[in-house]
């Protein structure tokens, strides 16, 4: 349990440093993730969204904080805080998110992030976020966007 701890603990340090290499040490090969914007992503997906992220936070403050992690019967808990601004609209984030991790063969093998996605889509396109992110409509255009991003995104980087 400690160690599963541990890994959740490394994986947020390195998010914080912006450490692509750090974050990915502790994940499965085979690893699930899966959130609100980008929806169920697996293995080299969810490496390469995380440094679509990180590169897109380059130039831009990106403040990561993690607390309340802990491990019940092999299921891993964390709350985390994200606050940057988003490079495509310049909408400011602070983003407050939980997950959810599971474990295979010593490593982070699942890591389900969850939240307010309406919210969210508030602080991303003030105007249009406010008045359309909780519609389910809106938020699937979100996801496509994320997703044809992410796609554009790997095909850049063989």
């Amino acid at each position: 349990m400690y160690h599963q701890q541990a890994l959740i603990e490394r994986f947020y340090k390195a998010f914080a440093a912006r450490d692509l290499e750090g974050m990915l040490a502790v994940y499965h090969p085979d690893i699930v993730f899966s959130d609100p914007v980008f929806g169920q992503l697996k293995g080299r997906e969810v490496g390469a969204m995380w440094a679509m992220l990180l590169q897109a936070s380059e130039s831009r403050q990106l403040d990561i904080t993690h607390h309340d992690v802990r491990v019940q019967n092999s299921l891993g808990l964390a709350r985390w805080e994200a606050r940057y601004q988003l490079a495509a609209t310049g909408g400011r984030i602070h983003n407050r998110i939980s997950a959810r991790f599971g474990f295979r063969d010593g490593l982070i093998a699942e890591h389900h992030d969850s939240f307010d996605l309406a919210h969210w889509s508030a602080m991303a396109v003030p105007v249009w976020g406010s008045l359309l992110g909780g519609q389910p409509w809106f938020q699937s255009l979100f996801q496509g966007q994320a997703r044809r991003q992410l796609q554009a995104f790997q095909a850049r980087k063989p």
